[in-house]
């Protein structure tokens, strides 16, 4: 699952790093260390350019764009948009057929840049009082899990456009343009810098699935909007090796989204909440 991200990269540092070539200006989001469903987010995808902004460009052809989308799938055939928020995340195992993903599996296909994802462990001994039934909301340890190496994460997505049709055409607010994280099963491999002490051993540990980061030799082929054979970009669905994301204990604060600055990513010396390992 991804149910909230960090994205603090400037947009100027996405484009060299994606080769993006057309971004608008006035689409640029400020950093955010606590992005959260229906949010806008920046997104790398590539479809033709339309008006002045296609000149230079051969007529036709898909340009590397970095848009602004909000985060929550809506699809092209909703009556609204009220399910946006449930629909962040797409399964890798049935984006294919899915009614609601699987033409924009096929055509309109992104890539979500991060920093890294929160995930949201329970203690073992709030569990246990949870499954007596002596508590309801027992409290859960963030933990933050990012590239080992410090590089972007580039999460696998897909987009849709979604017309409101109680606007008129011209209307700012009548195309929405929003996305969703495409998820795997959780690695069940050590972690980067993993040892036998306390604290998750794998990303399973944390969470049973997890986004579906792709490595730079997929971005070209995932964002290819002419590939749209669903078996030939299924095979783009695997996941990355193993080994190259590390996950670290972070301040309870995340779990507010009121809350954002780089302090919710800092690393604790251990779990705020409890022994949960």
């Amino acid at each position: 699952m991804c149910g909230r991200y960090a994205a603090s990269r400037r947009p100027e540092e996405l484009v060299g790093i994606f080769g993006v070539q057309q971004w608008e200006p006035t689409e640029t989001l400020a950093p955010s260390w606590n992005v959260a469903p229906t949010a806008p987010v920046h997104a790398v995808l590539e479809r033709p350019l339309k008006g002045a902004a296609a000149d230079g460009f051969p007529p036709g052809s898909p340009a590397r764009q970095l848009r602004t989308l909000k985060w929550g799938l809506v699809p092209s055939w909703s009556k609204s948009p009220e399910a946006a928020a449930k629909m962040i995340n797409a399964r890798a195992e049935t984006v294919h057929e899915k009614p609601s993903f699987r033409q924009a599996f096929a055509t309109r296909r992104c890539l979500l840049p991060g920093d890294g994802y929160f995930e949201w462990v329970t203690d073992a001994a709030e569990r246990q009082l949870e499954e007596q039934g002596k508590k309801k909301r027992p409290r859960k340890q963030p933990y933050f899990v990012t590239p080992a190496d410090g590089t972007v994460m580039a999460m696998a997505g897909l987009y849709e456009f979604w017309r409101d049709r109680t606007l008129p055409g011209d209307h700012p607010l009548a195309w929405w343009v929003t996305c969703t994280v495409v998820t795997t099963e959780a690695e069940t491999t050590p972690l980067a810098g993993a040892s036998d002490g306390p604290g998750p051993q794998s990303l399973a540990e944390i969470h049973p699935r997890m986004p579906l980061v792709l490595t730079p030799d997929r971005w070209d082929a995932w964002l290819d909007p002419d590939r749209t054979d669903p078996d030939e970009v299924r095979e783009l669905l695997t996941p990355p090796p193993a080994g190259l994301m590390r996950a670290h204990p972070v301040p309870t604060g995340v779990s507010n989204v009121r809350n954002n600055g780089p302090e919710l990513v800092a690393e604790l010396d251990g779990p705020e909440v409890g022994t949960l390992f």
